[in-house]
């Protein structure tokens, strides 16, 4: 429009306003001159983490972006992260109405909680994979991926898991043949480890568990087509530490489980 209106002012050797009439354009319009993008740079550092994260919502990306020195409000990367159609599409779900269940968590070590997640390699082969979550830290301190998951590689996974960090107060898991057998029962009734079993049918009574299994689902195992074993084993390993070291928790106050495990280690020594 702009244009038009400058060549039929040159061509027809009239004024501006009188080329404004013509071409019944408002001279408010035509004098306009858009404003610099002050947020382009942020724009693109945000279009690229999201094309990078694609299941992250943007509160969560815009404290990725902070810690690469892109300092914003969350209301300016939520217009910016509209703007640019970047929203996560999310499966509207039936909400039941459930009973809470009661948690006193107060430390780490307190609660791990346990279950597995199954997925398909390239070859049309199963896999299984064991995860172990702090309920308190949220930190994952394994995810065993397998075939087959008896409940003595089960053990062993979690033996290597409490070498490193010390013996669980408590273990909550479903009743999966893996973890009501006796080999599982005789292991944590050994060690002095209290098993809470849930109630069949009520998987959010471990919901800590749940909600990993969702994100493993979402970020990991529906986002990679695993080749074979190795490149499943690499690929979930790969989320596990990222999981772990990178990935703002919201129930942490958007804090990586490993800071927030950190801040409870400088807490106590301090304390």
């Amino acid at each position: 429009m702009r244009k038009d209106v400058a060549f039929a002012s040159e061509q027809f050797q009239v004024s501006e306003r009188r080329a404004c009439k013509l071409m019944e354009v408002d001279r408010s319009t035509y004098r306009y001159e858009p404003r610099p993008d002050h947020n382009a740079a942020l724009r693109q550092a945000l279009v690229d983490v999201a094309r990078q994260k694609p299941r992250y919502g943007y509160r969560r990306l815009q404290v990725v972006l902070e810690k690469r020195g892109h300092r914003a409000s969350v209301m300016r990367i939520y217009r910016l992260y509209r703007a640019e159609g970047l929203m996560v599409r999310r499966l509207r779900r039936k909400r039941l109405s459930r009973v809470p269940v009661a948690s006193h968590l107060v430390r780490a070590n307190q609660e791990w909680a346990l279950d597995f997640a199954c997925d398909t390699l390239a070859t049309g082969r199963g896999i299984r994979v064991f995860a172990v979550v702090d309920a308190f830290t949220r930190e994952n301190l394994s995810l065993e991926v397998d075939t087959s998951l008896s409940s003595r590689p089960v053990t062993r996974s979690l033996e290597s898991v409490v070498e490193r960090r010390g013996t669980p107060e408590a273990i909550r898991c479903d009743n999966g043949p893996e973890l009501t057998s006796r080999h599982f029962l005789s292991w944590c009734e050994e060690r002095k480890i209290q098993l809470i079993h849930i109630q069949p049918g009520r998987p959010m009574q471990n919901g800590h568990i749940e909600s990993f299994n969702g994100r493993l689902r979402d970020e990991c195992l529906n986002a990679n087509w695993f080749q074979n074993m190795a490149h499943a084993r690499a690929k979930i390993a790969a989320w596990q530490e990222e999981y772990n070291s990178e990935r703002p928790h919201s129930s942490l106050g958007y804090r990586t489980p490993n800071e927030f495990a950190e801040t409870l280690k400088s807490s106590a020594m301090t304390g």
